[in-house]
Protein backbone atom coordinates (compact mmCIF):
# COMPACT_ATOMS: atom_id res chain seq x y z
CA UNK A 1 0.00 0.00 0.00
CA UNK A 2 1.08 3.58 -0.57
CA UNK A 3 0.56 5.94 2.37
CA UNK A 4 -0.11 9.66 2.00
CA UNK A 5 1.62 11.06 4.03
CA UNK A 6 4.25 10.00 6.53
CA UNK A 7 4.92 13.68 7.20
CA UNK A 8 1.47 13.98 8.84
CA UNK A 9 2.37 11.20 11.27
CA UNK A 10 5.81 12.67 11.98
CA UNK A 11 4.27 16.08 12.63
CA UNK A 12 2.02 14.53 15.27
CA UNK A 13 4.75 13.09 17.46
CA UNK A 14 7.00 16.06 16.76
CA UNK A 15 4.27 18.54 17.70
CA UNK A 16 4.70 18.01 21.42
CA UNK A 17 6.94 15.93 23.65
CA UNK A 18 3.67 14.70 25.17
CA UNK A 19 3.14 12.54 22.04
CA UNK A 20 6.66 11.08 21.78
CA UNK A 21 5.38 7.77 23.15
CA UNK A 22 3.29 7.35 19.99
CA UNK A 23 6.25 7.26 17.60
CA UNK A 24 7.12 3.56 17.84
CA UNK A 25 3.49 2.40 17.63
CA UNK A 26 2.75 4.70 14.72
CA UNK A 27 5.83 3.51 12.85
CA UNK A 28 4.92 -0.13 13.53
CA UNK A 29 1.48 0.53 12.00
CA UNK A 30 3.11 2.40 9.08
CA UNK A 31 5.56 -0.41 8.28
CA UNK A 32 2.78 -3.00 8.46
CA UNK A 33 0.46 -0.95 6.23
CA UNK A 34 3.20 -0.40 3.63
CA UNK A 35 3.57 -4.16 3.20
CA UNK A 36 -0.16 -4.86 3.29
CA UNK A 37 -2.28 -5.68 0.27
CA UNK A 38 -5.68 -4.63 1.53
CA UNK A 39 -8.30 -5.30 -1.12
CA UNK A 40 -11.31 -4.73 1.12
CA UNK A 41 -12.33 -3.68 4.63
CA UNK A 42 -12.43 -7.34 5.66
CA UNK A 43 -8.72 -7.66 4.82
CA UNK A 44 -7.95 -4.67 7.05
CA UNK A 45 -10.05 -6.23 9.82
CA UNK A 46 -8.18 -9.54 9.49
CA UNK A 47 -4.87 -7.69 10.02
CA UNK A 48 -6.15 -5.33 12.72
CA UNK A 49 -9.04 -6.92 14.58
CA UNK A 50 -9.60 -3.82 16.70
CA UNK A 51 -9.88 -1.49 13.68
CA UNK A 52 -13.25 0.19 13.24
CA UNK A 53 -14.53 0.08 9.68
CA UNK A 54 -16.56 3.16 8.78
CA UNK A 55 -18.45 3.91 5.59
CA UNK A 56 -16.86 5.12 2.36
CA UNK A 57 -13.43 3.56 2.92
CA UNK A 58 -12.66 5.12 6.27
CA UNK A 59 -10.97 3.11 8.99
CA UNK A 60 -10.10 3.99 12.59
CA UNK A 61 -7.05 2.32 14.12
CA UNK A 62 -6.17 2.25 17.81
CA UNK A 63 -2.54 3.23 18.36
CA UNK A 64 -0.32 2.78 21.44
CA UNK A 65 -2.64 0.47 23.32
CA UNK A 66 -5.72 2.53 22.41
CA UNK A 67 -4.19 5.80 23.67
CA UNK A 68 -4.38 7.42 20.23
CA UNK A 69 -6.68 7.19 17.24
CA UNK A 70 -5.63 7.15 13.60
CA UNK A 71 -8.25 7.74 10.90
CA UNK A 72 -7.44 6.86 7.32
CA UNK A 73 -9.31 6.77 4.05
CA UNK A 74 -8.37 3.80 1.88
CA UNK A 75 -8.72 3.66 -1.88
CA UNK A 76 -8.69 -0.12 -2.24
CA UNK A 77 -8.61 -0.08 -6.07
CA UNK A 78 -5.45 2.03 -6.20
CA UNK A 79 -3.87 0.65 -2.99
CA UNK A 80 -3.53 4.10 -1.40
CA UNK A 81 -4.04 5.05 2.25
CA UNK A 82 -4.68 8.71 3.04
CA UNK A 83 -3.99 9.84 6.61
CA UNK A 84 -6.97 11.94 7.70
CA UNK A 85 -6.39 12.34 11.47
CA UNK A 86 -4.08 11.28 14.29
CA UNK A 87 -4.76 12.33 17.86
CA UNK A 88 -5.74 11.44 21.40
CA UNK A 89 -9.14 10.04 22.30
CA UNK A 90 -10.13 13.46 23.63
CA UNK A 91 -9.21 15.08 20.31
CA UNK A 92 -10.96 12.27 18.42
CA UNK A 93 -14.16 12.85 20.38
CA UNK A 94 -14.27 16.44 19.09
CA UNK A 95 -14.28 15.51 15.39
CA UNK A 96 -16.57 13.70 13.00
CA UNK A 97 -14.59 10.72 11.71
CA UNK A 98 -16.69 10.61 8.54
CA UNK A 99 -16.05 14.24 7.69
CA UNK A 100 -12.40 14.85 8.54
Amino acid sequence: MRIIALSTLKAFWGESSEYNDAKESIMAWYRHALKANWESPSKVKSDFGNASILKDGRVVFNISGNKYRLIVWINYDYKVIYIRFIGTHKQYDKIDAQEI
